[in-house]
């Protein structure tokens, strides 16, 4: 198993340049894991497509109905504590740190293609293309 970020999954379902390097991880490592906050942080990234009009509405429900069947058991709370402190110890956002968290509790890689999230962390931010 292991942590995927919000955009590693935007990668996956929206085709783009990180396409293909989504698809060989989940090929390669097809349990993927997040934070409960991956929901809404995906419909964001959603929401951006709608008002692009990159995607219909029916589109943008299916991708997020395929997501979460993706990540169906394995949506994790992760501890304020943790987050925090890892906050404390990085100049990365408390989102940014759940995952951060969620991958250290669970003795995991985060694939993510976040700069300062690699930077900060680079014993459990791993980037997308290490896959």
């Amino acid at each position: 198993m292991i942590v995927v970020d919000s955009n590693v999954l935007a990668y996956l379902y929206l085709p783009g340049e990180h396409t293909p390097a989504a698809e060989a991880l989940l090929r390669r490592e097809p349990e993927w894991a997040s934070p409960m906050l991956w929901r809404s942080e995906f419909r964001n990234i959603l929401a951006g497509c709608l008002r692009r009009k990159a995607l219909s509405l029916d589109q943008a429900l299916a991708l997020q109905r395929e997501a979460e069947d993706l990540l169906a058991g394995f949506e994790f709370e992760v501890d304020s504590h943790e987050v925090l402190r890892l906050v404390g110890e990085s100049d990365c956002s408390a989102y940014d740190c759940e995952f951060v968290a969620l991958a250290m509790r669970l003795d995991t890689r985060l694939f993510t293609m976040d700069k300062k999230l690699l930077r900060a962390f680079p014993r459990h931010a791993y980037p997308l293309s290490a896959g």
